[in-house]
């Protein structure tokens, strides 16, 4: 509020001010996806003084963190002003920041933008995913593994693509194939290795030669045959430098590579 002076009021929504209710129903797939959202105990005080302030404000910037999360709050936020009709001829902006200082508060006051519908889709996807798996799943691991908390998006999708491909593997019927690679020798006598991409016209793909008759067959031709160089080109192959080190991703490599903990990281 120092930064941005008496003309205006900051105030803090303490993280989501809505959720989805722990009932049936509160994310129907059958219609479209719809939610239902419910304000929380904790957030109506907080919400009552963000309501109050706008209704007398000509003026509504959503400063909340510049994630996915943030965009969220921002959405909710501005979702709930309008239905208490308190944005009608009110301007509605959306501000980030990555630090509180001056600078930084004062330039994004100064390039507003309008809430990401993006950002806002990707976390209604992680909120319905989180209901839908976990509403469904929780009861029936308390059920099966009595102390077990919760199931959530994460783990019961991870378990799930663990099971699919465990069941592959056990119903995989191997099948026989062969490849041929052949020896060349240029005027230096430096061998040249190289893998036969096409035969009579075709090109070769992973079961042309099914059994030892069909290899041996490819073979002998191959020997008879004369092969000239028909064509030599260069490719440029661009490679990228690994990213700086975040906090936890030194930790890992750290412990990875030496066993340190994290603390003597």
């Amino acid at each position: 509020n120092k930064y941005l002076g008496k003309d205006y009021k900051v105030l803090a929504s303490y993280g989501h001010i809505r959720d989805l209710p722990s009932k049936n129903g509160s994310v129907d797939p059958n219609n479209n996806f719809q939610m239902l959202w419910e304000i929380d105990a904790f957030s109506k005080k907080y919400l009552k003084e963000i309501t109050d302030t706008a209704a007398d404000s000509n003026r509504i910037i959503l400063a909340t963190d510049p994630d996915r999360e943030g965009e969220a709050i921002a959405w909710h936020v501005k979702e709930v002003l309008d239905q208490k009709k308190l944005l009608k001829d009110k301007k509605v902006e959306r501000v980030v920041f990555n630090e509180i200082t001056k600078k930084a508060v004062t330039k994004g006051i100064e390039n507003p933008r309008d809430i990401e519908p993006q950002l806002v889709d990707a976390y209604m996807a992680r909120r319905a995913l989180d209901y839908l798996v976990g509403f469904n799943i929780s009861p029936i691991l308390w059920t099966k593994l009595p102390g077990s908390k919760s199931a959530g998006r994460v783990q019961s999708v991870a378990l799930r693509l663990i099971t699919e491909r465990e069941k592959e593997i056990e119903l995989f019927n191997p099948k026989e194939y062969w490849t041929l690679t052949s020896n060349f020798t240029n005027k230096n006598n430096k061998n040249i290795l190289s893998k036969l991409s096409l035969y009579v016209g075709k090109k070769i793909e992973r079961f042309t030669f099914k059994n030892k008759n069909e290899i041996d067959q490819a073979k002998n031709i191959v020997n008879k045959s004369k092969f000239t160089i028909k064509d030599v080109n260069t490719k440029l192959f661009k490679r990228n430098p690994l990213a700086p080190f975040t906090t936890s991703t030194l930790q890992q490599t750290a412990s990875g590579k030496f066993g340190f903990g994290a603390s003597r990281t």
